[in-house]
């Protein structure tokens, strides 16, 4: 019999063909599925094999998923664990991993693109301008599951750098007056993606004052990402050295 193992794969943040060439090849062999029904395309369950045995997390809690994983490993079988986006990303792995430690079920990881990196290309943004911002924060509001209090909104808006704040959407008007009290001004630029490379995918860029409003008159309450920085649409930022013709590097001289 076949060892068992299971693969934690992300599924990129919405369109089906954003997912990894390694992530597809991962569905298409595997014996069970197990995705995020919630927030994963469905359309990549086509790559998976007829016989396939697929399950839904969205209906399943922690110990129905962990079963599957016990049955697996009985069986010998390759599971695949479909996230959204990328797992290591508020995608709850660890609980997960650490059940399958102790059931001595091998695992491994394949990467997919995060929401925040769906959001930037629906922008054609650049989160990391040199003279704007150099640093690319992702948080999110405190919910079901506690942030750590050195994680406030507050302190990381200190830092007015590019945010890119996940999970929030359904209070974007507490978020909006956290952040400004952090320390962003209430004309920064701030963007809201709703549901970032999907084919209903809805993009509206205003100042984080005005930020609520926008999302009130465009009905968006979740699955959302809300972006803050003056890196958004940004005209006035340094050309970066890398290209610089003055700037010497590894592969080429200065002129």
């Amino acid at each position: 019999m076949n060892k068992a193992k299971v693969y934690f794969v992300g599924a990129g943040p919405g369109a089906v063909d954003l997912i990894t060439i390694r992530g597809r090849s991962l569905i298409e062999k595997a014996d069970m599925i197990i995705y995020a029904g919630s927030l994963v395309n469905p359309e990549l369950l086509d790559y998976a094999r007829l016989d396939a045995e697929i399950f839904d997390s969205a209906k399943m809690n922690l110990d129905e998923v962990i079963a599957k994983y016990r049955e697996a490993k009985e069986r010998g079988l390759m599971v695949v664990r479909l996230h959204t986006g990328d797992p290591s990303v508020y995608g709850a792995v660890k609980e997960q991993m650490d059940a399958l430690d102790e059931m001595g079920v091998e695992y491994e990881s394949c990467p997919g693109v995060s929401a925040c990196f769906g959001a930037s290309s629906a922008l054609d943004l650049e989160y990391t301008l040199p003279g704007i911002s150099q640093s690319l924060i992702i948080t999110r509001m405190a919910g079901r599951t506690d942030v750590p209090e050195s994680e406030s909104i507050e302190s990381f808006a200190a830092h007015h750098a590019s945010m890119a704040i996940y999970l929030s959407a359904g209070n974007i008007k507490e978020l909006s007056e956290r952040l400004m009290a952090g320390g962003y001004s209430p004309n920064t630029p701030a963007a809201l993606v709703y549901k970032a490379t999907w084919p209903e995918e809805k993009k509206v860029i205003s100042t984080l004052f005005e930020l609520p409003c926008i999302a009130e008159q465009n009905g968006i309450t979740k699955t959302a990402l809300i972006l803050v920085g003056d890196a958004i649409g940004a005209k006035d930022y340094e050309k970066s050295k890398l290209y610089d013709k003055t700037f010497s590097t590894e592969f080429r001289d200065a002129k």
